[in-house]
């Protein structure tokens, strides 16, 4: 461990008004889950955290501390605040095995979960504990989503996962690795198979573009795929990163660690978009930054740039005349990406707003009775634990349209 964690518990203050619990996106309970490891109650602690977030032991992995839970614990003003997630990480790890999630007896309702994502795993469990039948689609072979082809294995070890997929099967949670929900199969045969309702959690997996001459070359990769399978490129000694936002680090570091020597990030602006520690890992790893560089476009030899000026806060004030052509071996554009239209494109009613996310009311319905959404492929590429958050509501909201469903048909 980084750091002592009964050490870094016995300092938790007990505020009676937690400003870690408030900087958190999910609400995470930190004190009481401290309080109870403090006093010897680990497992119960465990549940705790379980319960609040089924994802706690990723989220204490790969969340953006420093501007959340860590952030706003008070001992942050003055010194150092509570290592927070060395200590969710460890009570998430240490019991994730024990924990006997407790489920209601089965209400003969089926649900179909599409995406084995942040979101798709969240429904999951939270409707099984609720008494539903859950059925998981996926379009991979492995559950997890951008958790296990987005997120490298040095910052989230894949074996998370597999302990995840056990869970899910132990609570009888059925998973069709490999199947694709708009292909062979749509969500018509869904409804006509008995599912109740239809949540869609398919995330974002369409590269965004940058909208200039040379992205089709050889030498031109985008970072969402590049992550999902780093051992499948050969990208050579020099690699321009283009785009400085949390997963262009885990691309450089990625590309560092499979061997390329000169690995720069590029970016329009001034600063880095990651988190302060993201980006000082990818410098500690060996990544050099260059701000204030709009790119042409890209060839044979690497991409061209054009210099901006900007004045002190941040405003592009022009552009150099002459262009700069860096030589690179490869090129990965990792400017965000979108969801892909293959759902929207097969199902009648099924509406995406202008950037191609789904459309939903604040409850994750979608513009088709029955079927919900959340995660990325409505919010678009957001944190792993605004994910969850956000389907906690989805899954309750899931749960009412379910049993007045149920009320209609009996009334009728």
């Amino acid at each position: 461990m980084a750091v002592h964690v009964i050490d870094e518990a016995n300092r938790c203050l007990q505020c009676k008004k937690p400003m870690c619990q408030q900087g958190c996106p999910i609400h995470t309970p930190i004190p009481a889950i401290i309080k109870a490891m403090r006093e010897g109650r680990l497992e119960e602690a465990g549940k705790i955290a379980f319960e609040n977030n089924p994802l706690s032991l990723v989220c204490a992995l790969v969340c953006n501390h420093e501007r959340q839970c860590e952030g706003h614990c008070v001992l942050g003003r003055k010194g150092q605040p509570i290592h927070v997630s060395s200590i969710e990480n460890y009570i998430s790890d240490t019991c994730f095995e024990r924990i006997d999630v407790h489920c209601a007896p089965k209400n003969g309702k089926k649900v179909a979960v599409i995406g084995a994502g942040p979101a798709g795993i969240t429904i999951a469990i939270l409707l099984t504990k609720k008494g539903y039948s859950v059925t998981i689609f996926d379009s991979r072979d492995k559950i997890g989503g951008v958790l296990q082809y987005g997120i490298p294995e040095f910052r989230l070890p894949k074996t998370i996962l597999e302990r995840y997929k056990k869970k899910l099967r132990a609570m009888g949670i059925k998973i069709r690795p490999n199947t694709t929900i708009g292909g062979a199969l749509e969500i018509k045969d869904l409804f006509r198979d008995g599912y109740q309702s239809i949540f869609i959690g398919t995330g974002v997996w369409r590269p965004k573009k940058l909208g200039i001459k040379g992205e089709s070359l050889g030498n031109v990769h985008f970072a969402i795929d590049y992550l999902a399978n780093p051992d499948a490129y050969e990208l050579g000694d020099t690699v321009a990163v283009i785009g400085v936002g949390n997963s262009a680090m885990d691309v450089a570091r990625t590309v560092i660690r499979h061997g390329s020597r000169d690995v720069t990030l590029y970016a329009r602006g001034a600063r880095s978009d990651a988190s302060l520690h993201e980006t000082q890992y990818a410098m500690l790893d060996g990544a050099k930054f260059e701000f204030g560089k709009q790119i042409i476009e890209i060839n044979d030899d690497g991409p061209v740039f054009r210099s901006i000026y900007s004045d002190e806060n941040g405003n592009i004030t022009g552009y150099e005349e002459n262009t700069e052509q860096v030589h690179a071996d490869s090129v990965i554009i990792s400017i965000s990406q979108g969801p892909k239209s293959k759902l929207v494109n097969t199902t009648e009613g099924l509406k995406a707003t202008e950037n191609g996310l789904l459309e939903t009311n604040e409850y994750g319905e979608t513009t088709v009775e029955g079927i919900f959404a959340s995660g990325d492929v409505v919010l678009g590429a957001k944190t792993v634990v605004e994910a969850v958050a956000y389907s906690k509501i989805v899954a309750d909201a899931m749960d009412r349209y379910m049993q007045k469903k149920e009320s209609r048909t009996d009334e009728d």
